[in-house]
């Protein structure tokens, strides 16, 4: 038992004097000589600095376009609460597309009733009557001609308000007029 003591404490001396490097005596030398010496300062030219010129900036009263715009007071809010759409009524099919998607490709007239064939984007032809509602702006068809189909739109104003605006689809066009 001893002789492995022994052999274990040898073997830790000769791992630990593995550690030491031959050359870190020379190393510190010539650390120590660079120290005392370290040579020229190297000239580093330094870029040419601008003079600073201030932009003047004119429009700081002006209203920030971050910040939304208030109503005039004298301003009255524009349109009527009455017009507000139905949004309880079911929606129509072709309510669910913008005007300008759908295109009017016919008129029928039977027993004296007009209707008109709209073609949806998805390419199904559907026919319409006065009263129906077509167009993401709540359309309703008040008239049906030869050649186009009129329609009141209700649209909010923006203030609280809603207005009606008469839009019409015409044949062999691309959508609302």
């Amino acid at each position: 038992m001893v002789w492995q003591k022994s052999l274990l404490v040898v073997a830790g001396l000769a791992v630990i004097a593995g550690c030491a490097d031959p050359q870190l005596t020379s190393l510190d030398r010539d650390l120590a000589d660079i120290r005392s010496n370290p040579g020229p300062t190297p000239n580093v030219e330094l870029p040419e600095i601008p003079d600073y010129e201030p932009v003047p900036y004119d429009e700081a009263d002006l209203r920030s376009p971050f910040v939304p715009r208030l109503p005039e007071a004298e301003q009255q809010a524009q349109g009527s609460v009455e017009l507000a759409p139905d949004l309880t009524r079911p929606r129509e099919t072709l309510e669910a597309y913008k005007l300008s998607e759908l295109r009017l490709v016919g008129t029928l007239t039977e027993s004296g009733q007009p209707s008109a064939l709209v073609r949806a984007p998805d390419g199904q032809v559907h026919r319409l009557r006065v009263g129906n509602h077509m167009g993401s702006d709540f359309g309703r068809i008040v008239s049906i001609t030869s050649s186009t189909v009129q329609l009141i739109e209700v649209v909010p104003t923006g203030r609280g308000g809603w207005v009606e605006r008469t839009t019409r689809l015409e044949l062999n066009s691309q959508g609302g007029a």
